[in-house]
């Protein structure tokens, strides 16, 4: 099978390199696999043993899936949705409409039927691409009312879904198992340009509606010109082995968990499931891993939790490790004990922490949200290097990241490659460059609010440092500003509140109000041990003035509630890339909190 024909451009790529010469993402790919041949590129778990599939055989499946694409009557600029767990199948699909010139539509699996539903008319899908079981019947449910939705595919040959009039179901192995590779994928790969749109990413909208991210080959090739360029200074830029645990769907996940590993002779590892990633880390020992702030913290919180369980020598020597990790990142010196008590910890603390990881991890990689300073720096202290950088949907996603050669985890570090960053005089970051997205899909109006004179308006506040590293303030939204005229982020005041142990979630509020409040949601096992609502209510308070000592006078929280329950997905009080649904939290406490407050 030829991977690309004559009058495809091609390289040889030496490691370290990678292929951008006016190239579409397909290009890209389909040059990758002239290299990679026969070795291996993702890996799933299957019958409980990691089941590889190479570049060949992944190459000849987005053939064949093209073929059964363009069959049913798919064309260049169609819209075709993927709703999938991480698996093989999500890439090859995502790979096969890009290189026919239609344009990828994800979704999360936690969306329900109506934002499937919202998503397919809203992009007009003409073909939805999924796996089985609960998902799929959703999927079904929502297509069955899509105008224009014509082809389902299923991933899983035992899915079994709901009938659709006008939609016609096939299964993934019986029509890949029955196309011919398509003939001319080559040609109609060749006739994409740089500046045709590839994918719709839609928001997932902490507020309202989603929004459709119209990104290209140009804009996404971007970014990962930009992180290549990044990981090289920290000799990752190829030959790794990245653990895929962010949804596919999150333009994070699509760009640096699946096409940046295309273009560097990586292969990926699709995580089982968030439940599975401390055993997964261990099984595949990846040396790269992205992922947002909250499943940093709960990593976080797994170890402290499991450290507190030891007791007795143990959890001293580990929190002497992190106090004297955190120490030396701040740059000052030890103590001649400390360093012989340093060598102890680095032997039997901050070893162990690593082989836990996998052994090999070389760089943590966080983006999604801001991290906090102190989730940050114990992962630090214990030896591992955690790269914190930010995005935005708009940017394909990636802005700025802190280099490998010179981490400030307080930051997000400088502006990446391509990357152009300023501070508006109301502090918003405005960004510029290839990266930004081509508007926003059927809403002309809000494109032009969002994007004016070329800079992309973020909505972040923010400010630069003289090294030229960047540092979230807060969300222009978000901002509380209380009844005296103090501006006040809330989400600083939260990751403080959740750093306690006792605490798992916050969100804070008290805009137009004296001071501010929050909902709580105290740790499972907190709520466990806790005899009386009296009980809980006293172990949390004891955490909100622990963490209220860190804070100024403005920014502590004077009173708050118990939550009936955990922000979650569910319940619509999280997004799926996990950020609290600030106003859906507020409606269901509303009364609650404004109790809290003297009356007027």
């Amino acid at each position: 099978m030829k991977a690309a024909s004559s009058d495809m451009k091609a390289a040889s790529w030496p490691p370290g390199t990678h292929y951008v010469d006016e190239a579409n993402l397909a290009i890209a790919f389909f040059t990758g696999v002239t290299r990679g041949g026969d070795a291996p590129l993702m890996y799933e778990k299957r019958a409980q043993s990691w089941q590889g599939r190479s570049w060949n055989e992944v190459a000849n499946s987005v053939r064949r899936l093209a073929s059964v694409l363009v069959d049913a009557g798919v064309s260049a600029g169609d819209r075709v949705m993927i709703s999938a767990e991480n698996r093989p199948e999500w890439a090859i699909a995502d790979l096969a409409i890009m290189a026919i010139g239609a344009i990828v539509v994800p979704a999360y699996v936690t969306n329900t039927e109506d934002d499937h539903y919202f998503i397919m008319d809203h992009s007009g899908a003409s073909a939805v691409i999924t796996s089985g079981g609960l998902l799929g019947a959703r999927i079904a449910l929502a297509a069955s009312r899509a105008p224009g939705l014509h082809l389902m595919i299923l991933m899983d040959d035992d899915a079994t879904v709901p009938p659709m009039k006008s939609v016609k179901t096939r299964y993934w192995n019986e029509a890949l198992g029955a196309a011919e590779p398509l003939a001319d994928l080559d040609q109609r790969i060749a006739r994409q340009k740089p500046d045709d749109v590839c994918c719709f990413i839609y928001t997932s909208g902490t507020g309202g509606r989603p929004k459709g991210v119209m990104l290209t080959h140009r804009s996404i090739q971007a970014n990962i010109t930009a992180a290549l360029e990044l990981l090289e200074e920290g000799k990752v830029a190829s030959g790794q082995r990245f653990l895929s645990l962010l949804p596919l769907s999150h333009s994070y996940e699509h760009t640096a968990g699946m096409h940046l590993p295309f273009q560097s002779n990586s292969e990926v590892w699709f995580c089982e499931s968030t439940e599975q990633i401390a055993a997964n880390l261990v099984e595949v020992s990846p040396t790269l891993m992205t992922a947002v702030p909250r499943l940093y913290e709960v990593l976080h919180d797994r170890i402290m939790r499991g450290v507190r369980t030891k007791g007795g020598v143990s959890e001293k020597l580990f929190m002497m490790a992190v106090k004297l990790g955190r120490k030396k990142l701040a740059g000052l010196h030890l103590l001649p004990h400390e360093m012989i008590i340093d060598l102890i910890c680095d032997k039997l603390v901050r070893t162990k922490v690593r082989q836990r990881l996998g052994g090999d991890l070389r760089y943590f990689i966080s983006g999604g949200a801001a991290l906090s300073p102190e989730i940050g720096t114990f992962f630090m202290a214990l030896g591992i290097k955690l790269l914190q950088g930010y995005g935005q949907t708009e940017a394909s996603p990636l802005i700025s990241a802190n280099r490998p050669g010179k981490i400030k985890i307080e930051t997000v570090g400088p502006p990446v490659a391509g990357i152009e960053v300023r501070i508006a005089d109301d502090d918003e970051i405005l960004v510029r460059g290839d990266a930004l997205m081509k508007g926003y899909w059927r809403d002309d109006a809000s494109t032009r609010t969002t994007i004016r004179n070329g800079w992309l308006y973020t909505g972040d506040l923010g400010s630069i440092d003289e090294d030229g590293y960047l540092t979230i303030t807060g969300r222009k939204k978000d901002i509380i500003v209380n009844s005296g005229g103090d501006n006040i982020a809330p989400g600083r005041v939260e990751a403080l509140l959740t750093i306690e142990p006792e605490i798992e979630q916050a969100m804070v509020d008290g805009d137009h109000r004296p001071w501010l409040s929050a909902v709580i949601v105290p740790a499972e096992d907190i709520r466990r041990l806790a005899t009386s609502p009296d009980t809980l209510q006293t172990i949390v308070a004891d955490a909100v003035e622990r963490a209220n000592s860190r804070l100024s006078q403005i920014e502590r929280v004077r009173r708050f509630i118990i939550a009936d329950e955990s922000f979650n997905m569910d319940n619509g009080q999280m997004t799926a890339t996990l950020k609290v649904r600030r106003h859906v939290v507020r409606d269901m406490y509303g009364e609650r909190l404004a109790a809290l407050y003297p009356k007027k």
